[in-house]
């Protein structure tokens, strides 16, 4: 059976024949167009074996997906101000308080139904609901609703990427609305609107941190 990129000059095959200064050239431009995408991920676009694209990688000065991430987080985005970091789920990759918000979840063997290694929903919709509390620019944020669509599941081993963009702030009821798009690789896995209320003051002696979502 013909494949359905078979005379396709963007094809894998085309990409195999590449010269090594070619194929390196396309294996920074993937990286810097997804910075998420995994070794494993690069063989098969280049159809090459992984321990030429590590030697590309070291090469090229790019580190492993790790290190990259973990640069991201320390360099990329402002400083949370609605939850302390550790109550995100997952990494902030960028965080543009008001604005925009990008995280990154693994899913473990902790995160998945053991019989079928399927993800459970509450850790996806709290990888998204934590995105959009934490983009808000206030020292208290809390959901207030949130109308969610799971679009497909979500396996032991993938990566989500949650990105989460601010649609509007209403001065006049301290309300924030923001949507999130959750991806594996190109694939639309998750999508959610939430209403955030933004809170500008904790009350004194109150313990707000109890209704945090």
């Amino acid at each position: 059976m013909r494949s359905e990129y078979a005379g396709s000059k963007g094809g894998g095959s085309a990409i195999e024949r590449l010269p090594k200064r070619q194929r390196q050239q396309q294996l920074a431009k993937a990286l810097n167009d997804n910075p998420f995408v995994t070794d494993d991920e690069l063989t098969r676009m280049f159809s090459v074996s992984i321990q030429t694209v590590r030697l590309d990688r070291m090469e090229l000065g790019i580190p492993e997906l790790r290190e990259r991430i973990k640069l991201m987080a320390e360099h990329s985005y402002d400083q949370i101000r609605s939850l302390p970091l550790h109550e995100v789920i997952g990494d902030v990759i960028d965080l543009q308080l008001d604005k925009s918000g990008i995280s990154l979840f693994e899913i473990a063997e902790e995160h998945v139904f053991s019989r079928t290694s399927i993800a459970r929903g509450h850790h996806i919709f709290a990888q998204a609901n934590s995105l959009a509390v934490a983009v808000i620019n206030e020292e208290v944020a809390l959901t207030a609703s949130a109308d969610i669509r799971f679009i497909r599941s979500v396996k032991l081993g993938e990566k989500c990427v949650a990105k989460a963009y601010v649609r509007s702030i209403s001065g006049e009821n301290g309300k924030a609305k923001v949507e999130v798009f959750t991806y594996v690789g190109d694939e639309l896995v998750f999508q959610g609107n939430f209403v955030v209320y933004r809170t500008p003051h904790v009350e004194k002696g109150g313990d707000s941190s109890a209704n945090r979502h």
